[in-house]
């Protein structure tokens, strides 16, 4: 038994517990040069897709069974949703890996190279737009917390449990930014993401 063990663990690079039952996708957090200095480009998604029309959000979307990594599904996901090629793209680094109770997300953040031509896919994607990255630097988002709370259904083996019915469930807050910018609002995921970039970044800047 050992080492059959051994043999699974041994030199193994531990994944996301869970992670082959959630979807699993990548996003590209894109930079680009403007007249001002840098800023964030960002989606606002076809009207007619089937899932969140109209929302705001960075290219990406499910990683397939032939991308080879996530970084490769983040890249062609950008390249078909804005129209550009691989070789527009730099990618700058990683961002950390966020995870929902239904979908794993591996953000990647790039510079889009000076003067590349945008040709967004119009199925997709509704309108693109930028916000200078000093005004979400120095902007704070609005910020609201949302309570979440375990609620067994009532065939649930409380029996099986300490202090069955009574059994104290942990309480958790998801916290919702909200970035203004113009006549555009970015919440969600996609302000979950931007807000982990700003933090470090601000810190660097520090």
């Amino acid at each position: 038994m050992l080492r059959e063990i051994e043999a699974v663990y041994k030199n193994r690079t531990p994944r996301i517990l869970g992670q082959g039952d959630v979807r699993r996708a990548s996003v590209m957090l894109s930079l680009i040069k403007e007249n001002d200095g840098l800023s964030v480009l960002f989606e606002v998604r076809g009207h007619k897709l089937r899932h969140q029309p109209g929302e705001i959000c960075f290219p990406g979307g499910r990683i397939e069974e032939e991308d080879l990594n996530e970084e490769a599904a983040a890249i062609r996901e950008t390249c078909e949703e804005l129209g550009v090629s691989a070789n527009d793209l730099e990618i700058i680094g990683q961002l950390d890996v966020f995870v929902t109770p239904h979908t794993i997300i591996y953000p990647y953040l790039s510079l889009l190279k000076e003067g590349t031509p945008l040709h967004p896919d119009p199925d997709e994607v509704a309108e693109l737009f930028t916000v200078p990255l000093e005004f979400l630097v120095d902007n704070q988002p609005d910020l609201h917390l949302v309570p979440i709370e375990m609620k067994p259904p009532e065939d649930f083996p409380f029996d099986l449990i300490p202090n069955g019915k009574y059994y104290k469930w942990r309480k958790a807050q998801i916290p919702e930014y909200f970035y203004r910018y113009r006549d555009k609002v970015i919440w969600g995921i996609t302000a979950r993401i931007l807000h982990d970039f700003l933090e470090k970044l601000k810190k660097q800047l520090d």
